[in-house]
């Protein structure tokens, strides 16, 4: 079988930060998602969907503060009240027409996200406004998750008090550091006593999960300073810690500044500095009583804490998007929503549903995507492989899987593969090797 890339290639990569995605959220690359086949979103969204499959949706609110140096999400940090409300009138109005879909009847919402930008930029107003009016617009009845984002900064203890009324069970707060000059240098907008002042008020907020995000290897990071942050975390013991290893993808304000002074690799630490830095984190919360359970997270009490919108999605649930530059799955068909503020909002104003691009993939193309996305969680079965795809994984990348294994990443047998903690902390360079060749040597976004 031929393989995406050469695995010897893949383990010699480099070792400095250079621009472009490293995080590989999806299969096919997004690069390969086209104009030409949103119609294939749209025919799908107007056929029955397979009620026993479950159904997420991710809402997209762009709005920050400030706009991060390392951010490459669609955000925006000039638009006024009335704008914002513009925006919401578009998306509850996205809904209503997306639940009139025949993809979405006889289902109900499994989970929802509501990621950004900045959800938590709202108001108390805003977003009840948002939810009562999705609730009407969506089969919203008791999914078993609803995710929320939030920068410190922008939380007050009445509006927490509103995030957990309309039923937020997992809050994701974006501390990503403790070092107020790291959060200066990479333009964040929050600061540390913003931190300690919004995890008193969560204390008293009861939220069933409350997740801390980290990244190690801001601009500015150091061992000192790092181990500062893993050990400010670790004392608060959260119930959930998200650490990502920071990558530098292209339409990034730090990858502009490099263009502009012909700089080949990113001011911030190279791959090896950051996996040691994860694998600190992970250690000490370890030692704290944590599991780690991905490549990227850690609980404190594995047999509560789920992260459904993860685990789902990574096994093949449908998801509908909304919002600007939202991504969605219907049964096998990805596509994104216009990416832009004014073309969503004209789109909408004609009542069009605001398909950008699309891509319907293959049976093969649902396998290796599934595959991989289920590899960052450190351990795979193969068995739904074989039941779902009439697939066997081993099989098919024994000679990646044994080249892995003799470098110290991973152990496998015919039912089962496990990372090794070094093959979890650079899973996503791996992964390449078992893309399909079409898909190697491109750009991923």
């Amino acid at each position: 079988m031929q393989q995406a890339a050469d695995p010897l290639t893949v383990l010699s990569g480099q070792d400095s930060t250079q621009a472009g995605n490293y995080f590989v959220s999806n299969y096919p690359p997004f690069s390969v998602w086209h104009k030409g086949k949103t119609g294939s979103a749209l025919e799908r969204l107007s056929r029955h969907g397979d009620s026993e499959k479950p159904l997420g949706l991710y809402v997209h609110l762009p709005f920050c503060r400030k706009r991060c140096d390392f951010c490459y999400f669609r955000v925006y940090t000039d638009k006024n009240h009335s704008e914002i409300e513009e925006y919401l009138s578009a998306v509850l109005h996205e809904a209503s027409i997306l639940g009139r879909q025949a993809f979405v009847q006889d289902r109900t919402l499994d989970f929802i996200y509501f990621g950004g930008g900045t959800p938590s930029y709202l108001s108390s107003k805003q977003l009840v406004r948002l939810t009562d009016g999705l609730r009407s617009a969506l089969p919203w009845n008791e999914p078993s998750e609803i995710a929320f984002e939030c920068e410190p900064g922008t939380l007050s203890e009445r509006k927490l008090r509103a995030i957990r009324g309309f039923g937020v069970n997992r809050l994701s707060l974006g501390v990503e550091n403790f070092d107020d000059a790291i959060l200066a240098a990479n333009n964040r907008a929050h600061r540390s006593k913003e931190i300690y002042r919004t995890w008193e008020w969560l204390g008293r907020a009861g939220f069933e999960q409350v997740n801390i995000d980290l990244i190690a290897g801001m601009i500015g990071e150091t061992d000192e300073k790092w181990a500062r942050t893993v050990g400010e975390t670790v004392g608060l013991a959260p119930d959930a810690v998200t650490v990502y290893q920071m990558e530098i993808p292209f339409n990034t304000t730090i990858y502009r500044g490099m263009r502009e002074e012909g700089a080949d690799a990113a001011p911030v630490a190279d791959w090896p500095t950051k996996r040691r830095w994860t694998r600190e984190a992970f250690d000490a919360l370890e030692a704290n009583g944590y599991h780690v359970g991905s490549a990227y997270t850690a609980v404190r009490d594995s047999s509560r804490i789920r992260f459904v919108y993860r685990d789902e999605l990574w096994d093949g649930a449908d998801m509908l998007a909304l919002g600007v530059s939202a991504f969605g799955y219907l049964d096998g068909v990805h596509y994104q929503n216009q990416p832009h503020m004014r073309p969503y909002l004209d789109s909408l104003a004609s009542s069009a549903l605001p398909v950008s691009r699309a891509l319907p993939i293959t049976a093969q193309e649902a396998m290796i995507r599934q595959f991989v996305l289920k590899m960052k969680l450190g351990h795979l079965e193969t068995r739904p492989f074989l039941d779902r795809f009439g697939v066997e994984v081993t099989e098919r990348w024994h000679d990646v899987l044994v080249l892995f294994r003799e470098h110290g990443l991973l152990a496998f047998d015919e039912n089962r593969i496990d990372l090794t903690r070094e093959g979890l902390l650079q899973v996503d360079r791996l992964l390449h090797a078992f893309f399909l060749p079409e898909h190697t040597n491109i750009r991923y976004a």
